[in-house]
């Protein structure tokens, strides 16, 4: 599976810009964070892409998310680990968090929704602009964007983790 076929069946899949948008930021991070951690870019890049391909085929039944986009992944072609990450990251399933990227999957998802947010204060709105410390500086707001509330953090700070050690250093 390569990057080019997951993006068209993201396209096929789901018609909500701001969704796709969300996905390719999850990628994005998902690839920085595996250089970081010195893995594969390219498969970290790819849970990234595809963690919510399932939802605008779920409908409103989010417990069936993750279960449905890691099957889609499957049958793209992803790898085990990949798949495994995907169905890890709706926390509603249990499924137990086994290697890195399911941690950093789990992780970055809601941290696109904080970097979203430095963006649009900004007056170009353009992630572009957006700073390392003006997203650190978002962490301190009292409504945080959903999944980076306390509900989401003990996991991380379970594995030494906390949001702010996912960021770079400034």
């Amino acid at each position: 599976m390569n990057h080019e076929s997951a993006l068209q069946s993201v396209h096929q899949n789901i018609k909500n810009e701001n969704l796709v948008r969300h996905m390719l930021a999850t990628e994005a991070i998902m690839r920085a964070l595996a250089v970081r951690f010195n893995e594969n870019a390219d498969e970290w890049g790819l849970a990234g892409l595809l963690h919510d391909i399932d939802l605008e085929l779920i409908g409103e039944d989010m417990s069936a998310h993750s279960q449905r986009a890691a099957e889609m992944a499957q049958q793209l072609g992803a790898s085990g680990a990949v798949c495994h990450a995907i169905l890890c990251h709706n926390g509603a399933h249990g499924e137990p968090f086994q290697t890195l990227m399911d941690k950093a999957l789990y992780c970055a998802d809601p941290l696109t929704g904080l970097i979203t947010a430095a963006a649009l204060v900004r007056p170009e709105k353009k992630l572009s602009f957006v700073e390392v410390k003006s997203i650190r500086k978002r962490f301190k707001e009292k409504h945080l964007p959903p999944g980076l509330t306390e509900n989401k953090s003990p996991n991380a700070a379970n594995w030494g983790w906390n949001w702010m050690t996912l960021l770079p250093s400034d």
